[in-house]
């Protein structure tokens, strides 16, 4: 149970996602769908971390595309429950979902791990950072020094924040930490309620961009390199995937159409994710200039969409080891996979 509410706690990645939506056809709150579907396709359930934003967009597009069909699957999306995505994957009521090497950790220690691994990367590198309003000394981390921050009051965020402002020269202590109760990055800006938060800025930023609201920004990754970790990534359930290989495979390569689709065609692809969730619809401009985002950070550098880098993955977990933020020592090469992607 400890390890659960911790994982359920730890490192709530998904707050720069904030105002996405509720519900969608195409994506219910963590119920599965009993209906009987009059086919021979194989049944297959992702399950969301949040409510459908354009971090989802490939797999919107690989079901309104037909990939997922001509893969021999019934691919349903369906949003998580109340105990996370991260559970009823483990649970194998869904094959796959959505997840964060970060808040995977603590899944991934003790002697009963959670049956999952990450099998693709959704985004190429980690696109979190600080953001504040412009000209008040906080694009670099020392100038937080005085400032107000929205925390969450985690372990890992705060040593997150703490190292690198001490690679900058600042102090940690000298931060003014405000509990957190953000649900609109613009607002709480522009009223002054904080002066800094953390942010995606694939969402929020662009939010922010959208509202005419001009801004300062550090991307942790740019201070420290062990922070490029993968965020967010696709999981799988290790017993169903090592029992369906080839149908796990058909998976990812019907993803991976989805993803490609959608860093080629961003227009296009906003608008199968809109049509999918059409409660983003009263936010359709910053779905479209977030698709413009992402669509460069899907693939980036790789040399294809999903893969791991191992080292850049056990950089972040060895970070975390010699910090102890976890309650024991953690893998670094464990918890991910590159061979059920596409060719």
């Amino acid at each position: 149970m400890k390890k659960m509410i911790y994982l359920l706690l730890c490192f709530v990645v998904v707050f720069g996602m904030t105002g996405c939506g509720n519900n969608t056809d195409t994506a219910k709150n963590g119920e599965i769908s009993n209906e009987d579907v009059a086919t021979d396709k194989e049944d297959i359930t992702i399950v969301l971390d949040w409510t459908p934003n354009t971090n989802h967009t490939g797999i919107f597009v690989a079901q309104a595309n037909g990939y997922f069909e001509e893969a021999g699957l019934n691919v349903e999306v369906v949003q998580p429950p109340e105990d996370g995505a991260t559970t009823l994957v483990a649970s194998g009521k869904a094959q796959f979902g959505v997840g964060f090497q970060d808040y995977l950790a603590p899944a991934f220690v003790g002697e009963e791990k959670l049956p999952i691994t990450a099998v693709a990367a959704v985004v190429q590198h980690n696109t979190s950072g600080i953001i504040s309003r412009a000209g008040e000394g906080m694009d670099k981390p020392k100038g937080l020094e005085g400032k107000k921050y929205a925390t969450w009051d985690l372990e890992v965020e705060k040593e997150t924040i703490r190292n690198v402002m001490a690679v900058d020269g600042g102090d940690f202590e000298r931060v003014e930490l405000i509990p957190s109760t953000v649900t609109d990055e613009v607002s709480a800006l522009q009223s002054k309620s904080v002066d800094a938060i953390w942010i995606f800025y694939g969402w929020a930023g662009v939010a922010c961009e959208i509202a005419g609201l001009e801004t300062d920004y550090f991307e942790f990754a740019d201070i420290n390199p062990v922070f490029d970790y993968y965020t967010p990534v696709i999981i799988g359930n290790n017993e169903w995937m090592e029992k369906n290989p080839e149908t796990a495979k058909a998976f990812m390569a019907a993803l991976s159409k989805g993803y490609n689709f959608a860093a080629d065609n961003p227009k296009e692809a906003a608008d199968i994710l809109l049509e999918a969730a059409p409660e983003l619809k009263s936010n359709s401009e910053l779905v479209y200039a977030s698709q413009e985002y992402l669509a460069k950070e899907y693939i980036a550098d790789a040399d294809k969409w999903g893969v791991f880098d191992a080292e850049r993955w056990a950089a972040f977990y060895n970070w975390l080891n010699e910090n102890n933020l976890l309650e024991e020592k953690i893998d670094p090469e464990f918890g991910f996979t590159n061979e059920y992607l596409a060719e």
